[in-house]
């Protein structure tokens, strides 16, 4: 399974990203994977809280990037595989807390932003890993990191690509808590289960109210990614920087 669904204590559900020879990158079967994992926590009447992490030493490296561009199309991933599981994250009345164990870059970034709360590994990073191949945030990371730090802040971290370590993140309110990498996950765990000691009806309003009042523009900022991504997929750059990085080598962009 490249997804592990259980539930450590009554009310939480526990969501495993499971592909750590890959750092949890996703490929098309751990989205479905995802997608069917948050939709039963979401259904789930017993559920009250969930928890989403990376099996491993990474929380999730992005989208797998051996893939050939011809082979499908990334805007209609985007907006239907990545968008099914992201959508029901931000939609389930429950509260959804990323358990951010280690690397949480690009695709993976989002993943944790898309959360609710977060607790952050203080050997962890958050990454914006496009431009280094040529290509835009995406699902919904251009709203999200605008929303929460601010344009400057925001387009400096996407145009450059920098790993944002746990103490900034901390003090740039991108995640709530940092802890030991040991006890990440633990941290986590225990915040669900407090949770789900409040009432349900009004940690479901409240976070539709905090929701509605942060997401009138979301839509439309997704719709723009996926449409960039499907033209900047296609490029020289874009396979330049994916050939790099597999190269373990700088890459030469060319704006092509």
């Amino acid at each position: 399974m490249t997804v592990k669904y259980e539930t450590p204590h009554d009310g939480v559900a526990l969501i495993t990203l499971n592909r750590p020879d890959k750092l949890n990158a996703y490929d098309r079967q751990m989205r479905a994977d995802m997608a069917h994992a948050v939709k039963q926590a979401g259904s789930d009447e017993a559920i009250r809280a969930v928890v989403i992490t990376g099996e491993g030493r990474a929380f999730c490296a992005g989208a797998d990037v051996s893939f050939s561009s011809e082979e499908y199309s990334i805007e209609d991933i985007l907006n239907t595989e990545y968008a099914a599981f992201l959508h029901t994250i931000r939609s389930m009345p429950k509260p959804v807390i990323a358990a951010v164990n280690g690397p949480a870059a690009g695709i993976g970034m989002t993943t944790a932003l898309t959360c609710d709360l977060r607790v952050m590994s203080e050997e962890a990073y958050l990454m914006s890993a496009f431009a280094n191949i040529g290509l835009v945030p995406d699902g919904g990371l251009s709203y999200l990191l605008t929303q929460q730090i601010g344009y400057a802040r925001a387009y400096q971290l996407a145009i450059e690509a920098e790993k944002l370590d746990a103490a900034r993140a901390l003090e740039w309110g991108l995640v709530n808590r940092v802890t030991p990498a040991s006890e990440t996950l633990e941290n986590a765990i225990a915040w669900a289960v407090t949770l789900t000691e409040r009432a349900p009806a009004a940690l479901a309003m409240t976070k539709r109210s905090f929701r509605a009042a942060c997401d009138a523009g979301l839509s439309n900022a997704m719709a723009f990614e996926a449409m960039a991504q499907r033209t900047l997929i296609a490029s020289e750059d874009c396979a330049e920087g994916v050939k790099a990085l597999f190269e373990k080598r700088k890459p030469n962009f060319k704006g092509k």
